[in-house]
């Protein structure tokens, strides 16, 4: 499973949906189906939610040492 961000603009601004998606062989090919719309986020939160649902977990907070 992983998380797949819609953008859409409206009025010249961006807007960014999440959506939970799990992917799927079916008679070889491979389906894409919706499992949870996690509704609206921020453009900050995007990347953060995409970290939470990797397999390789990512450090996203770094030491200024």
């Amino acid at each position: 499973m992983f998380i797949k961000i819609l953008t859409k603009t409206y009025g010249g601004k961006k807007h960014y949906y999440a959506s939970l998606v799990e992917n799927k062989r079916i008679d070889g090919k491979v389906i894409q189906t919706v499992k949870a719309h996690l509704g609206p986020v921020a453009e900050e939160q995007i990347p953060y939610l995409k970290a939470a649902y990797s397999k390789k977990k990512p450090k996203l907070v770094y030491d200024d040492d």
